[in-house]
């Protein structure tokens, strides 16, 4: 496939359990590359023997994504055409890919992509939780600070949540979830997608906790987003600790000028913007 003009560098899906899921057009894709950059060549080597593809092969993983985009891309530059693939699954979705990404599109190289399996929407079309909405915040991070910020920011979530978790720190995430959005909050646990034992357990993040003790296989994590009810009720029990005037405070700190500030805490609080506005005059000639 090399010419004159600049390569291309094309991401592949590959099968996240099942080796049947595979497209047509990523085998075609693969067998005419001139290279294969891959996460780990003995995984790879695996799918791509069984599909008899006998592609040049390359490793490129998290570990040296930096420097091994820069040697891809002068290969580029020069007309060669790089397929990624990782392990499983879309390569630069909780996987190594970004960097080679990004540098390429810095560089003029063209990118492309030849969908395929996908571990998270295939278990959030699984899970038969809310689907209109969704975040995917991939693994949570494994520092303490890094968590507890990340599940700070999820409490009031409303959209469906989509996690990855790897099966030996299953109990420890799903113990920080319960904590964090309430024990009662519904969860999906899809492990094994595609694969013989593959399992769909509704149940809730208290529940979970304790039928978690000996997880197999890597697992999708599916939870419900917060109602708006349960907003709404979380938020009220937060102003009932303040007073009017830190009520609107805390809106003029989010950048709100005054009036909107009194228009927004009248709203919360189910009053008139005249009561709030009378309340502030009466917290001003007290502390005057």
């Amino acid at each position: 496939m090399n010419n004159e003009r600049t390569g291309m560098l094309i991401l592949c899906a590959t099968p996240i359990g099942n080796l049947e899921d595979m497209t047509l057009r990523a085998l075609r894709v693969l067998k005419e590359a001139d290279l294969i950059a891959c996460e780990d060549t003995r995984t790879s080597a695996h799918l791509l023997a069984h599909y008899g593809i006998g592609t040049p092969l390359t490793s490129y993983h998290k570990f040296n994504e930096e420097t091994k985009s820069e040697e891809l891309i002068g290969k580029m530059l020069l007309g060669s055409t790089v397929a990624l693939i990782t392990d499983a699954g879309m390569p630069a979705i909780s996987d190594p890919g970004q960097i080679l990404v990004r540098k390429c599109h810095e560089a003029g190289v063209p990118v492309t992509a030849v969908p395929g399996a996908c571990a998270a929407v295939t278990a959030l079309a699984l899970a038969g939780e809310d689907t209109r909405r969704f975040v995917f915040e991939g693994f949570l991070p494994q520092n303490n600070k890094e968590k507890k910020a990340a599940l700070q920011r999820l409490e009031d979530e409303s959209r469906t949540i989509v996690l990855y978790e790897a099966p030996h720190r299953l109990k420890r995430t799903l113990e920080a979830l319960s904590d964090a959005l309430g024990e009662k909050r519904p969860v999906v646990l899809v492990r094994e997608i595609t694969k013989k034992y593959e399992e769909i357990q509704r149940t809730t993040l208290g529940e979970a906790c304790g039928s978690a003790a000996e997880p197999r296989g890597e697992y999708v994590l599916v939870i419900a987003g917060r109602s708006a009810e349960e907003i709404r009720q979380r938020q009220a029990e937060q102003w009932e600790n303040m007073s009017i005037s830190e009520h609107v405070a805390l809106y003029e700190r989010q950048g709100m000028d005054r009036k909107s500030a009194m228009k927004a805490a009248a709203n919360d609080r189910g009053i008139t913007k005249r009561a709030v506005y009378q309340e502030l005059l009466e917290s001003y000639s007290k502390n005057e």
